[in-house]
């Protein structure tokens, strides 16, 4: 084999394991930018936890929304739109939702945490996003979230001062064993 048949194959092996590393970071880069922004809060990404800290002094609001995409036969909206907990705090709400139709819906939550900076501090402990939801015809449902501020926030200087936190959800059609036609 001449210098230059080895040389071309070397390139051409490189190469290949160079878009075989760029198609495999493709595939890992939504389950990789995931775990980032929940681990920092980037783009007001909740954090998961286990169960809060414990109550400490002071008072910060939480609003909360709700948004049905198009095409979602469902009525869905907060139960309370705005609550006073105190940092650190076990806090419950509850979301409700009702399928207009006349046929099982299935539909997935998805969140966001204004401003962006409050979601590195913002950890739900039980949330109805966490898993797909089919409602029945014409069913109402309360839909609970568990959650708690970090007290860590009252310490940080870009987010002390934050006079209220948005929990903000969109419910998505989910294709499923239940219909979303």
């Amino acid at each position: 084999m001449t210098a230059i048949a080895e040389r071309n194959g070397r390139t051409a092996l490189i190469m290949a394991g160079i878009v075989a590393a760029m198609l495999g970071l493709a595939f890992a880069s939504v389950p990789l930018y995931r775990m980032f922004c929940e681990a920092t809060g980037l783009g007001g990404t909740t954090r998961r936890a286990d169960a809060a800290p414990g109550a400490v002094a002071g008072q910060i609001a939480v609003r909360f929304d709700a948004n049905v995409q198009p095409g979602l036969p469902w009525k869905f909206e907060p139960v309370k739109t705005v609550v006073e907990v105190a940092p650190g705090a076990r806090t419950q709400i509850l979301y409700r939702a009702e399928n207009l139709s006349d046929r099982p819906i299935a539909g997935q939550a998805v969140f966001n945490v204004s401003p962006d900076q409050a979601g590195r501090y913002f950890n739900k402990i039980a949330c109805f996003c966490f898993t797909e939801q089919t409602l029945q015809p014409y069913q109402k449902v309360d839909m609970p979230v568990v959650f708690f501020v970090d007290p860590k926030m009252m310490d940080d200087p870009d987010a002390r001062t934050i006079p209220e936190i948005t929990l903000s959800y969109t419910f998505y059609p989910v294709e499923s064993g239940a219909s979303t036609r």
